[in-house]
């Protein structure tokens, strides 16, 4: 890995009030050596999107526990997809039923993570795709 830090936005999208999981995995990440942006609750797919292209980040990490996850995730990736960034990655965790975590991974989203995930499986899974990427680059 460069020198370069991995950047990583986290976000709470629409009306979902439980931000713990999400200020928890932020902190792990810094911990970690990331430069981790937090949006805070309540944030559109748009507003999380012009954060991401003017945060510059490597990453987008949605914590989505409102059961709106077949609507949030493809919307912000066609977003960041028609501005120019399909490099970013678009992971995040949440409750998410197994046949719905399938159908999100065909459209382009990247792992996703239920409750019990360890922030080192996070972790480590962020830290493989930036190598990953370093690598083809």
């Amino acid at each position: 890995m460069s020198g370069k830090p991995i950047r990583v936005l986290v976000a709470k999208p629409g009306l979902d009030g439980h931000d713990r999981g999400a200020k928890v995995v932020a902190a792990a990440l810094r911990d970690a050596g990331m430069e981790v942006i937090y949006t805070g609750l309540h944030q559109t797919p748009e507003m999380i999107t012009r954060a991401a292209i003017q945060e510059d980040v490597d990453v987008v990490g949605l914590s989505v526990l409102s059961g709106a996850h077949m609507t949030l995730f493809p919307r912000i990736r066609a977003l960041l997809d028609q501005a120019g960034r399909p490099d970013i990655l678009l992971t995040g965790g949440g409750i998410i039923p197994p046949a719905d975590v399938a159908a999100l991974q065909k459209q382009g989203i990247g792992r996703l993570f239920g409750p019990g995930t360890t922030t080192a499986d996070l972790i480590g899974y962020i830290r493989d795709w930036a190598s990953l990427r370093e690598t083809e680059a």
